[in-house]
């Protein structure tokens, strides 16, 4: 198909279309800097309170801040390590041996943490743990870098 005076002067009248419409979608340079220095003018000094210690806001002096977030406690009983195929074999009536001796006291943990540890009760009906030893903050540290 040749090119016919026509048909140039529509590829020419829609390539200068194009240029048109790309030179408004494209913002010009001296836009652009007018925009960032019109942000800048608007941007302020960030100011902080003070949050140095004084003898109201001291570490430890407001725990109240703390007293009602909700943490997990787990009594454990005991623990065992068996392969998936003996737990597809369970069944009603089946026996899982732990790691636990009868009578040594369970471990009380705080989201996954030992913090204590004690022996059963049973009060009204139910089941309840009596505390028999706290684990200290070194002892719980200790814990910590064994694992």
């Amino acid at each position: 198909m040749a090119d016919t005076p026509n048909s140039m002067d529509e590829q020419d009248a829609m390539a200068a279309e194009w240029a048109a419409a790309l030179a408004e979608a494209a913002p010009s340079t001296s836009n652009v800097v007018e925009e960032v220095q019109a942000v800048t003018e608007q941007v302020a000094p960030a100011t902080f309170a003070n949050f140095s210690p004084t003898p109201g806001n001291l570490p430890g002096s407001d725990i109240n801040m703390i007293l009602d977030i909700p943490v997990q406690l787990t009594v454990e009983l005991g623990r065992t390590r068996i392969p998936i195929k003996n737990i597809l074999q369970l069944a009603q009536g089946s026996v899982v041996e732990l790691d636990a001796l009868a009578g040594e006291p369970m471990d009380v943990l705080v989201n996954g943490y030992l913090i204590a540890q004690g022996e059963v009760v049973v009060v009204n009906d139910k089941f309840g743990i009596r505390l028999t030893d706290i684990v200290t903050p070194s002892e719980r540290m200790r814990r910590l870098s064994k694992a």
